[in-house]
């Protein structure tokens, strides 16, 4: 099954500062992953073609980075997941689009996770990482993103699954 997953943002500012953004992905002073509401996108060394990591269950490689203008990982996992998933900085009318795709194909229980579990936390997660995007480079938000209760749920959910797992790693 494929898949396409758009999200975009007009900034008001010059590529030259969203790229700024870009480049910062995964390190300490990352400005634009939401990495104290979601789990953190790490990377076992600084973001660069061959970097591999992930953020939550989602593992994947840097297959191409061009600084300041886009970046693409390939999937490793969840298993199913065959694609990439891609930051893009181009320019756009008074100033910058900052762009995030994702471009797979779904075989297996993906073809059911995705749409159930992965693609509402995904398009929740993109959408504050515009927000924070746009609040770096303008000091506020115009229009927030809002978790459904669909998310708010699907959170409990998985934290509640985490927590389990790791009483069950404890255990002697």
């Amino acid at each position: 099954m494929p898949v396409r997953n758009a999200h975009e943002r007009l900034l008001p500012a010059p590529p030259e500062r969203v790229g700024e953004l870009l480049d910062g992905l995964a390190s300490d002073g990352d400005r634009l992953w939401p990495r104290d509401d979601w789990p953190a996108m790490r990377l076992d060394k600084p973001l660069g073609a061959g970097a591999r990591g992930g953020h939550g269950p989602v593992r994947y490689t840097v297959e191409e980075y061009e600084p300041g203008r886009r970046v693409r990982f390939r999937f490793r996992s969840p298993r199913g997941f065959d694609g990439h998933h891609e930051f893009a900085v181009r320019p756009g009318p008074g100033g910058a689009v900052l762009s995030h795709l994702i471009t797979m194909r779904l075989r297996g229980s993906a073809m059911l996770l995705w749409p159930l579990f992965f693609r509402p936390l995904h398009d929740a997660l993109l959408e504050e990482c515009l927000d924070r995007a746009e609040r770096a480079l303008t000091g506020t938000v115009r229009t927030p993103a809002r978790r459904s209760p669909h998310v708010r749920f699907l959170r409990r959910l998985a934290a509640a699954a985490g927590a389990g797992a790791a009483r069950r790693r404890r255990r002697p």
